[in-house]
């Protein structure tokens, strides 16, 4: 498969808020606030869009990631468990590699009034989580998440795509043979799951069965990534990292490196956009809005790591607000 090259589409981008320590997992909150990590610093922190404070929710320790709302109301966070070592030069700051002692990752649950972080899972069938990237809820109230430190050579037996009960009591395998998997994400309908690889700048979609947490028949039968379908390929020097799906079912994907900013794929894969967001490590998307009258959730919340940023764009196409289970 041939992937499109993406079109240039400028957008206005603007500054939320500055002086995070690489922010990730953005979430727009009912009451207007964006919640977000920072993954250097080790927090969930709260983003006032009207005025750029930031204010400290939990302190999560390790190296908290993605992060959206569940069923509860509470923050479930991938904490990659301090995968990465941190580089800073001239305001720029940039991931390095994992230190000697990092261990594992795990999936973390933050109550947003009292800042207590509790410990779901370590582990999947006995083996421990590598490094927790990126989740997102489904309607049943269960969520899939990615374990970016899988790789190919040094853990051919641990899958890069979980499914897991919000009340921590199952976590389960899902997809085999990926590499390096960010971003995660659910069609409209819920009938397919997206994840992003970041080395090879590709999305992968699985078809979602009926029951909760299951594949349906494989979209590709001769698949080494357990039946998943290539969907999109980026251009050389082009690497993906977090993602969102707006309500036309494009998936968003955060982009790094020469793409820098937002690369959005059409369903069929036939078509895509990249709206430049003038930081070369655009780490995450997340749609709002409408606490502020925005109906059709059309404002993107853009993570800027490198600069630090919380940067927002009005979206071309409606928005499709996290499912909370």
């Amino acid at each position: 498969m041939t992937s499109p090259e993406p079109r240039s589409m400028p957008l206005d981008v603007r500054v939320v808020a500055e002086g995070l320590q690489f922010p990730e997992g953005p979430v727009a909150m009912p009451d207007g606030s964006v919640v977000l990590v920072e993954i250097a610093r080790g927090t969930l922190t709260r983003v006032d869009p009207a005025t750029g404070e930031a204010t400290v929710v939990a302190e999560c320790g390790g190296g908290p990631n993605g992060a959206a709302v569940g069923p509860d109301g509470k923050v479930y966070l991938c904490n990659n468990g301090g995968y990465f070592t941190w580089l800073t030069n001239d305001g720029v700051t940039i991931p390095g590699p994992s230190p000697d002692t990092y261990d594992h990752g795990c999936i973390q649950r933050v109550d947003l009034g009292t800042g207590e972080v509790e410990t779901l899972y370590e582990a999947c069938d006995g083996q421990p989580l590598v490094a927790p990237n990126d989740l997102v809820f489904d309607a049943h109230g269960g969520f899939w998440f990615t374990d970016h430190g899988v790789q190919h050579g040094a853990h051919p037996d641990r899958p890069g795509l979980l499914y897991a009960k919000a009340d921590g009591s199952e976590v389960r395998a899902m997809a085999f043979g990926t590499e390096a998997t960010n971003g995660v994400g659910l069609a409209p309908d819920g009938s397919r799951v997206y994840v992003a690889e970041t080395h090879s700048g590709t999305v992968w979609e699985w078809a979602v069965g009926d029951a909760p947490g299951t594949f349906g028949a494989p979209l590709d039968p001769d698949s080494a990534k357990s039946g998943g379908r290539l969907l999109f390929t980026a251009p050389a020097g082009w690497l993906f990292d977090s993602l969102a799906v707006d309500g036309d079912g494009w998936v968003c994907v955060a982009t790094i490196g020469v793409g820098g900013g937002v690369t959005a794929v059409s369903p069929d894969g036939t078509q895509a956009d990249n709206v430049p967001s003038g930081d070369f490590l655009t780490t995450n998307i997340c749609f709002g809005g409408a606490a502020h009258g925005d109906d059709d959730h059309r404002t993107a919340y853009l993570t800027a790591s490198s600069s630090g940023r919380l940067l927002a764009v009005t979206w071309p196409r409606p928005g499709l607000p996290l499912a909370h289970g």
